[in-house]
């Protein structure tokens, strides 16, 4: 099992609860942790540089801003930021998100080792997880990894999820196209929106717009 932990996460009780849970029911005898992004990322390279690494971190994705001024303000940036510099170190993410196009992402672009979504069993489920990832086994909550697995999803573009919460919205696509010139949103003409929607409900093979809108907010996509 790991034996030098650091916890990211900036809900003082949420932040106890995972680490008594590491310390009480797995062992760990090192378990340290932050309430801010950059205090987490300071700690890691202090550790790395007294050559006694933190074998894994473990982070929230969203932290709230407050009074204290900060460089890594989101847990995203605090993983690319860790990954750069620690490429080795195990990332385990333990947030609220449960949109699976960012869940994948992070897995593909960060090549991070599990993923639980908080909620009523979050912490039993942290239980399971460590030591699989110990293992080199990535985690992913179990609500999740049957969407997660599902061949319908695809990475959206931003542009894609713009247009599908403007049409979530109740806009026509002449309104958005209008929206998009206004804002300098490119492509912005009707035939362009037209084909990239034509496209998308393809991808998810969705007969008309409303059935498409109903998909990707059943998979938390927009």
């Amino acid at each position: 099992m790991f034996k030098k932990v650091l916890v990211a996460e900036d809900l003082g009780t949420t932040n106890y609860g995972i680490a008594n849970i590491l310390k009480e029911k797995l062992d760990i005898p090192d378990v340290q942790q932050a309430l801010y992004c950059d205090d987490a990322f300071m700690k890691m390279c202090k550790a790395n540089k007294d050559n006694t690494p933190f074998e894994i971190l473990i982070t929230d994705l969203s932290f709230t801003k407050d009074y204290r001024e900060q460089n890594i303000k989101k847990g995203e940036e605090l993983i690319v930021k860790t990954r750069e510099v620690i490429p080795n170190i195990k990332i385990l993410v333990f947030s609220i998100e449960n949109r699976p196009s960012k869940i994948k992402s992070l897995f593909k672009n960060y090549a991070i080792n599990g993923y639980i979504c908080k909620g009523r069993y979050s912490l039993k489920e942290l239980e399971k997880a460590m030591p699989q990832i110990h293992l080199g086994i990535n985690y992913v909550s179990k609500d999740l990894e049957r969407t997660l697995k599902s061949s319908i999803i695809f990475e959206l573009k931003e542009f894609d999820t713009i247009l599908l919460q403007r049409l979530s919205e109740g806009l026509s696509q002449e309104q958005i196209s209008l929206q998009f010139k206004e804002e300098g949103i490119s492509p912005s003409s009707l035939s362009s929106i037209e084909k990239r929607l034509n496209s998308i409900k393809l991808e998810f093979r969705a007969g008309n717009t409303i059935q498409l809108i109903s998909i990707v907010k059943d998979l938390g996509l927009i």
